[in-house]
């Protein structure tokens, strides 16, 4: 039951979205805090902990020192492992996430289907069974020419895990290569009890529905998701591209701009307001380091105040050379 505050117009969210921010914290800190859901590391720098709410990303940041990313909900939370799944839940809300080793499996598209059906099938045995958000980190992204090209067989992979579990609606979600360990895959998600509302921009063609010469299976994600209280905006990973095609090839500005363009009519899509505020943390998945003080310099000045995390990443299109994702709060 939401609370009502009486002589006041206000009604509490029974979901309300866990709170997501950078922190210059050390781990240790940030997990005994109460309403931990997750925490993340970045690099190679970044620590090593046992707690299943603990993930290191294999993306190195590209500005000294590189804050952590932490989500937090109202609550307490619990957590645990299954096989090689990790995965903490409270209030209404379900982090799970699983490193894969890909020489484990005969290539990567077998790799991602084991990594969605292990989610798949835990997620479906919980409350929290409607993933929202979901993020896939690995190696080499670019790798391969026509159909073996390494990211059009992880989104082979990936629509073979699926199956069924995504057949009301895909997820939000990025997909981005990494520079470690080479046979490296990360998957993690945010799931609810309660459904979202997916959001589609109307500058682009929805993922699913490219057409055949960016691969045998779509891309299987939604451009962003409305959380379930409609009080914040997950946003999937936005790049240059219009209806279905990159612009601007080896121009990171006007990439950039592009971009931002993508993101704005994705907030008039969701019905929310222009712009981004202090308390909407968003990354930069820089391709080319070189290119990362130009970026992180147009970002300050077009995005002032706004937390930025800039981490040296392969754009799931070779020409793409900047990608953003990230949270927008009502």
């Amino acid at each position: 039951m939401a609370q009502v505050i009486e002589g006041a117009a206000f009604i509490a969210p029974d979901r309300p979205a866990p709170l997501v921010s950078y922190r210059l914290a050390t781990c240790t800190e940030v997990l005994a805090e109460p309403g931990t859901l997750a925490v993340f590391g970045f690099g190679s720098g970044a620590p090593q902990h046992d707690d299943p709410r603990w993930l290191n990303i294999p993306l190195e940041g590209l500005e000294a020192p590189s804050p952590l990313e932490v989500w937090h909900v109202q609550g307490p939370v619990e957590h645990g492992r299954e096989g090689a799944l990790s995965w903490s839940a409270g209030e209404g809300w379900m982090f799970a996430s699983l490193t894969l080793d890909e020489r484990d499996f005969d290539d990567l598209r077998q790799a991602a289907a084991a990594a969605y059906e292990a989610l798949g099938e835990f997620v479906v045995q919980r409350d929290e069974h409607h993933v929202l958000r979901l993020w896939n980190y690995l190696g080499a992204i670019n790798d391969g020419d026509g159909d073996v090209e390494r990211y059009k067989l992880f989104c082979e992979g990936r629509g073979d895990g699926m199956r069924s579990q995504f057949k009301h609606g895909f997820p939000a979600a990025t997909a981005i290569g990494h520079h470690g360990e080479p046979h490296c895959l990360v998957v993690y998600l945010l799931a609810c009890d309660k459904p979202g509302k997916r959001v589609e921009n109307p500058r682009q063609v929805s993922a699913w529905q490219y057409p055949r010469r960016y691969g045998r299976t779509a891309p299987s994600f939604a451009r962003a998701m409305a959380l379930p209280e409609g009080d914040a905006l997950a946003i999937s990973g936005t790049a240059a591209v219009v209806g279905h095609s990159s612009a601007h090839a080896d121009d990171p500005d006007a990439q950039l701009e592009e971009t931002l363009a993508n993101l704005e009519a994705l907030l008039a899509s969701a019905g929310m307001p222009s712009g981004f505020d202090t308390r909407s943390p968003l990354k930069a998945y820089v391709r080319r380091a070189s290119d990362a003080p130009r970026i992180i310099e147009l970002l300050n000045h077009r995005l002032p105040g706004v937390p930025v995390l800039a981490l040296h990443g392969d754009v799931c299109r070779r020409e793409l050379l900047v990608e953003i994702d990230g949270w927008r709060y009502v």
